[in-house]
């Protein structure tokens, strides 16, 4: 719902859907998995105060609230501005996409009056929620959809394989909880992690940085294993000019098991 560092926004389709009614992010941060499948009961927990003072304060606004919030452009700060501790809060995340802590200076690639709108549009989603202050240590285990998405163990500065209150995070630890959870859980990593045996999911580009995303499932869900979706060819409609002659050559239509007849063939 808001930029977060190591948000799955643009991963969170790859993953697998949940096995069970209930969902839990122990990792929350901006919680991508779970606003998915927010219809489920969902439970997100973050030791960082300050990402689970945002979400109460998300659960609680009205979308009046949101559109309320001032559209800070490039280079304003927060501080110009009369805000509640929430509204700061969250305002700090949209005016710096993608950062660790919340700012105060609108960086250029923020765009918060879009963020608002969305953000808005979305309130409903997490009105069920439950959202607690916590260590994924202390959530009791029990059947559920796990998605596990802890600081990564070899990735970003020195400092960021910590949790939020300052405490090293013990991987192989965390490994074996993983994989005591009951019900489904999909843990999420790099490739370089070597705390569970990981897969590649997808590689990764940043302004510094260059990773891939990996996966680890107790149900032996694998990346490897999922198909690959084809488009699906259907006969097109009268004046769907935009989606003829898509497939002009034999080798392009033998993909999907069609002669050459192009001008016969449109994308569903």
């Amino acid at each position: 719902m808001f930029s977060y560092y190591g948000s799955k926004s643009k991963l969170v389709d790859l993953y697998p859907a949940p096995k069970h009614s209930k969902v839990i992010e122990p990792f929350a941060g901006s919680a991508r998995y779970a606003l998915k499948y927010f219809d489920r009961d969902v439970l997100i927990v973050d030791a960082y105060e300050v990402v689970v003072k945002i979400w109460h304060y998300l659960q609680q606004a009205s979308e009046a609230d949101i559109l309320g919030l001032p559209n800070l452009t490039y280079k304003q700060t927060t501080d110009d501005y009369n805000l509640s501790e929430g509204e700061r809060l969250l305002l700090g995340f949209l005016v710096a996409r993608g950062s660790r802590r919340p700012a105060k200076v609108v960086q250029k690639f923020s765009s918060v009056e879009q963020d608002k709108k969305r953000i808005a549009r979305d309130l409903y989603k997490i009105r069920h929620w439950k959202i607690e202050l916590g260590t994924y240590e202390n959530i009791p285990n029990q059947s559920a959809t796990w998605f596990i998405d802890p600081p990564y163990q070899n990735v970003g500065k020195a400092g960021y394989n910590v949790n939020e209150r300052g405490k090293a995070i013990d991987f192989p630890a965390l490994g074996e909880w993983c994989k005591q959870r009951q019900g489904q859980a999909i843990v999420c990593e790099v490739t370089t992690a070597d705390w569970l045996p990981f897969e590649p999911l997808k590689e990764q580009h940043g302004q510094k940085l260059t990773s891939t995303e990996a996966v680890w499932c107790n149900d032996g869900w694998s990346p490897s294993k999922v198909p690959l979706r084809l488009p699906t060819l259907r006969e097109p409609d009268k004046g769907d000019s935009a989606a003829l002659n898509l497939l002009s050559t034999p080798e392009q239509l033998s993909l999907f098991g069609h002669e050459q007849t192009p001008a016969l063939c449109g994308l569903r």
